[in-house]
């Protein structure tokens, strides 16, 4: 394994556009809980992948949301992994190439397919879909598992923004993680990723 580099956080390029800003304060609060030797480790442990573009700008492919948190919590640095260098493609073949190999997300805060033009040019700029935050917090209740499938949560929170309410207050949002766990096992979300069997009644059980 390559050993990872420290970059700027402001040098960081996003390949979506949105973040659930719930998980980004939950990783906030981890990060400025930690002190300066403890969290240059966790940095180190857990670094940002990126993809290696033109003029050497780094183009992040996952944990997007720890990068909003870092930047959010006046951290400057952060450790990053090269996946792959496509430094040498020109701009058009380089959008293609992250395009088939699925490291981009050009959707809205609506859950929209936009333009590729809808990806801010900093972390910074990464607005807020409030049921990416929904669909992390049923993974973490235990609704679906994480799985290695690129953007799946964004997949989960598509699935929720055509059945669950938009929530008013921090009461609604717990209401509405509960019932996503509910519809988490439904037939419905049988071909989401993470996507957790119901457990079937053993034989002789009763009714």
């Amino acid at each position: 394994m390559t050993k990872p580099i420290k970059i700027k956080i402001e040098h960081l390029r996003p390949l979506q556009a949105t973040v659930g800003s719930l998980e980004v304060e939950e990783k906030r609060k981890h990060v400025v809980s930690l002190d300066d030797k403890a969290l240059k480790q966790f940095l180190i442990e857990a670094p940002i992948p990126v993809v290696l573009g033109k003029h050497d700008l780094h183009y992040v492919i996952d944990h997007h949301h720890l990068a909003r948190a870092l930047s959010d919590a006046s951290v400057t640095h952060a450790f990053v992994n090269v996946v792959e260098d496509l430094s040498t493609l020109s701009k058009d073949d380089f959008w293609d190439a992250v395009i088939e190999r699925r490291w981009v997300h050009p959707f809205d805060e609506r859950g929209i397919l936009r333009a590729l033009s809808i990806i801010p040019d900093q972390i910074a700029g990464l607005r807020d879909d409030p049921y990416r935050s929904l669909a992390a917090f049923v993974r973490s209740a235990g609704g679906y598992v994480k799985t290695p499938e690129p953007f799946a949560e964004f997949q989960w929170a598509a699935f929720y923004r055509t059945r669950i309410p938009m929530w008013a207050d921090s009461f609604q949002f717990r209401a509405a993680v509960d019932q996503g766990v509910h519809l988490a096992c439904s037939p419905d979300a049988r071909t989401l990723p993470g996507f957790k069997r119901p457990p079937t009644a053993k034989s002789g059980d009763g009714a």
